[in-house]
């Protein structure tokens, strides 16, 4: 993997600068998880919980080199969603060469997926979430946003989200600690 991305970042164009970003989707919504919190000794905490499937889909891809982040909140996850994540990507980083490691989901190599000229998609191998840093990501809001916690609507669900991802994209040191591997910023960028 480490040298399939290295070899694509040498083989761009010269004189544009390479951005390497992993990307992965998520699902929130109104179905919640009770996690463990913190109480005094002697007390049970209540939590509310609910079972109530409504949900909404965040985009997400990250820099690790920088901490750089672009997201989206879309209603689906299919190819023209997918597309228009892409745009957006590209749109925010229109000078550089996005190298965009992602999993094998079918829509990320469906038909009537529209890449941008400025974007090279890198598959992850099958079966290997535990490469992607973006998962550490979606902990990250799971935990921090949305844990023990109950939402009367949809919109309150994706209001948290929208909270979240904001907040992430305004942190990139943090961004940088929770997706920079060791083995991803080891990859030699933009080299003269």
């Amino acid at each position: 993997m480490v040298d399939e991305v290295a070899r694509q970042a040498a083989a761009e164009e010269a004189g544009r600068p390479v951005r390497l970003m992993f990307q992965d989707e998520a699902r929130f919504g109104r179905c919640q998880d009770p996690r463990r919190c913190w109480a005094p000794p002697g007390v049970r905490p209540r939590v509310a919980s609910q079972f109530i499937r409504e949900f909404t889909y965040a985009y997400a891809a990250v820099s690790p080199h920088d901490g750089a982040m672009v997201s989206l909140i879309l209603p689906v996850a299919r190819a023209d969603a997918m597309t228009l994540f892409l745009a957006e990507v590209a749109r925010r980083h229109p000078d550089e060469r996005v190298l965009l490691v992602l999993d094998r989901a079918g829509w990320h190599g469906a038909n009537d997926l529209v890449i941008p000229a400025t974007i090279r998609l890198v598959p992850l191998p099958a079966r290997s979430p535990e490469l992607n840093p973006v998962e550490h990501l979606w902990e990250e809001v799971r935990e921090k946003w949305f844990a023990n916690r109950a939402f009367a609507t949809l919109d309150a669900a994706e209001d948290q989200l929208v909270a979240a991802l904001r907040t992430l994209e305004g942190d990139a040191p943090r961004v940088a600690s929770l997706a920079g591997f060791d083995w991803i910023t080891a990859i030699p960028l933009n080299a003269p």
